[in-house]
């Protein structure tokens, strides 16, 4: 019974992808995502600094392999991963994003960037200034007190406080903007 059940849902997996690429196509006729199509479809102008850079970070996240553009396949595994990735997977790729080095450790550095941008981009959510923030996360997440956050430490963290998990997941409302720009029902 859980076969035919897994069977089914990759079936409907496999008919969603013929009308992605369609769509992909349309709106990437080169088959190839690039930068500045990236902050137009998430609706952000390149008039904010912080803004540009941290879609700019979201996009070499999604860009594996380091092209400058997201293929189509690139696409369909980032989106995979945003609609449908669990929790793990979603937090993994958040620590890669705040990561800016890649050296598997978050300095204080790193977070308060990331912390800063959410910030401005959140306005009026935040009630808390970013330096605020940045020091309850290593309050409560750098369990070691080494001054820097690993993949372990983050993925505990973030999975301890509610607060904590949502600035770390690095929430991008993802959902609701496939469902308006994509057409997609999940």
């Amino acid at each position: 019974m859980g076969q035919t059940q897994s069977e089914e849902q990759e079936e409907v997996e496999l008919a969603d992808i013929q009308p992605l690429y369609t769509v992909f196509m349309n709106v990437c006729p080169s088959g190839a995502l690039h930068l500045h199509e990236f902050r137009k479809i998430f609706g952000v102008q390149s008039t904010s600094e912080d803004e540009a850079l941290y879609m700019e970070t979201l996009f070499k996240s999604f860009d594996t392999n380091r092209d400058n553009v997201i293929d189509f396949m690139e696409f369909v595994a980032a989106i995979h991963l945003v609609l449908r990735g669990k929790l793990e997977d979603r937090l993994k790729w958040s620590f890669k994003v705040y990561d800016r080095d890649e050296n598997g450790k978050l300095d204080r550095q790193e977070v308060k960037h990331i912390i800063r941008i959410i910030c401005k981009l959140k306005k009026n959510e935040i009630d808390m200034a970013p330096n605020a923030i940045c020091d309850r996360i290593f309050e409560l997440v750098d369990e070691n007190k080494d001054g820097q956050i690993s993949l372990s430490e983050f993925m505990e963290g973030a999975q301890k406080d509610a607060w904590i998990m949502d600035l770390l997941s690095l929430d991008t409302n993802a959902c609701s903007w496939f469902r308006k720009k994509w057409g997609k029902k999940t």
